[in-house]
């Protein structure tokens, strides 16, 4: 595939239908379906094509929660400076904006995700700022912080969880979204919302994930 924004544009057009998550049905993002080639594509085939894991593609149960709680409990981010590392297509950015923070930046180091998420926040009407920085070990003042899905693998994790604590120990409000996922920390979360959010089997082996939202402490803070 060629590169630049235009052809990944219409890659994104091409291969994603606009699609509200199940769970945060306020929201329409472009997603891709059981109709679209790219939900069956294996990652070797997409990159021989030269596109990246299309993670951006899919509202996965961590961001679908994180989501449904910023939009149920808007006091959270209203008037507030917000990152939402790991955006993928930018589903807790838009919550977030659309709940009154003051200003939203969306964090991913995936090109094609940085142009959905453009396309998905000007079909919700609302601005949110992508950037490719990899925040992970950053600190720019933000009031609020959201990890939407990103305790899959043991080696981001780790770094998800040091750099999030390090943030709420300074004052920062760090949630995270998780669905049970292998690498979660099984200490220092104050749980604050369970929802039963749908998905497919063949994203998440079952049709339903039982997904936690969790408040992220400082190091020694307690669990709940």
């Amino acid at each position: 595939m060629s590169e630049g924004p235009d052809a990944r544009v219409r890659f994104i057009e091409t291969n994603t239908d606009w699609l509200p998550p199940p769970h945060v049905p306020e929201i329409r993002l472009r997603l891709a379906s059981e109709i679209y080639p790219i939900w069956r594509m294996s990652e070797e085939a997409l990159a021989e094509s030269g596109v990246p894991p299309p993670y951006w593609a899919f509202a996965w149960a961590g961001g679908q929660a994180v989501a449904r709680y910023l939009l149920d409990h808007p006091e959270t981010v209203r008037g507030k400076r917000v990152l939402d590392t790991g955006s993928g297509s930018g589903l807790c950015a838009i919550a977030a904006a659309m709940s009154g923070a003051a200003e939203v930046t969306a964090s991913d180091i995936d090109a094609f995700a940085l142009d959905a998420i453009r396309l998905n926040a000007a079909a919700a009407g609302v601005t949110v700022t992508p950037t490719d920085a990899d925040m992970v070990g950053r600190d720019e003042g933000w009031d609020v912080v959201l990890i939407g899905d990103l305790f899959y693998e043991q080696p981001l994790a780790g770094r998800v969880e040091r750099w999030g604590r390090g943030l709420a120990a300074r004052g920062a409000l760090v949630l995270a979204g998780d669905p049970g996922r292998s690498y979660v920390p099984r200490t220092g979360l104050t749980q604050l919302a369970l929802y039963e959010v749908a998905t497919s089997r063949e994203l998440e082996d079952r049709e339903v994930r039982r997904t936690h939202v969790y408040r992220l402490e400082a190091a020694g803070g307690e669990t709940g």
